[in-house]
């Protein structure tokens, strides 16, 4: 007769076979890190954009004017309006630059570059909304849509690496925000489009994107405290 497996080797193997986003992720500090740099760029770029639209001189509103409004109006004549201008782009370099360095260490926390790199496109299109506002559409237009697809992007493949309730919470905020974005550009005419307004339906793209900066980040730092006050051997 064999002989029956010991409690050890029990665990090893049910770890072997777990899923693999239920699983603790690795690189604790990393993840610590990587989750409040993205938590503090979400809460930057939401208490930014309340701010910026609450000292806008105007007219401004949410239905017929989008965030970057608050940088500058729509181009060939794009006026610059103080200080929502400079509290707009200052925001997005600063969000920017934190989620891209967020992108880098989770890379070496979760080395999945399926979400890594989305999420450092994300970055890189935040920080360049700051870098050219309205005054330059052309590379604006550019980095305000690599952030736009690349946030829905990074929330739905994020769902691959969380467990529920975040999988089915994710994959839902990554669709609603690619649908928005690809209506804004398809279909701003459509009946429950032009309702929104282009500044309404615009922030149903970007706010799920904030609300997933949060949310994951938290979430990051969630699993790392969990995985360090566990029992140790």
């Amino acid at each position: 007769m064999s002989a029956m497996p010991s409690p050890a080797r029990r665990r090893t193997r049910e770890d072997q076979t777990a899923p693999q986003a239920d699983r603790p992720l690795d690189g604790g500090q990393d993840r610590r890190v990587a989750g409040l740099l993205l938590s503090i760029a979400g809460v930057a770029v939401l208490m930014g954009s309340i701010t910026g639209e609450a000292l806008h001189p105007g007219p401004y509103t949410t239905h017929a004017d989008t965030l970057s409004h608050l940088g500058a109006s729509e181009p060939p004549d794009s006026v610059v309006v103080q200080p929502s201008a400079g509290i707009f782009d200052g925001t997005m370099l600063a969000a920017g630059a934190l989620i891209l360095l967020a992108a880098w260490f989770a890379q070496r926390a979760l080395r999945r570059k399926a979400v890594t790199v989305p999420t450092a496109l994300l970055g890189l299109g935040v920080l360049g909304v700051g870098v050219f506002p309205l005054t330059t559409p052309g590379m604006h237009t550019v980095f305000a849509m690599l952030a736009f697809f690349s946030g829905g992007i990074a929330m739905l493949l994020s769902a691959g690496v969380t467990p529920s309730p975040f999988r089915q919470l994710w994959t839902v905020l990554g669709a609603v925000s690619l649908v928005a974005i690809i209506l804004a550009l398809v279909a701003l005419n459509w009946g429950p489009v032009a309702a929104l307004g282009e500044g309404g339906i615009e922030r149903w793209n970007s706010y799920p994107i904030v609300l997933w900066l949060v949310a994951f980040g938290s979430h990051l730092i969630s699993t790392c405290s969990a995985a360090d006050s566990g029992p140790r051997r």
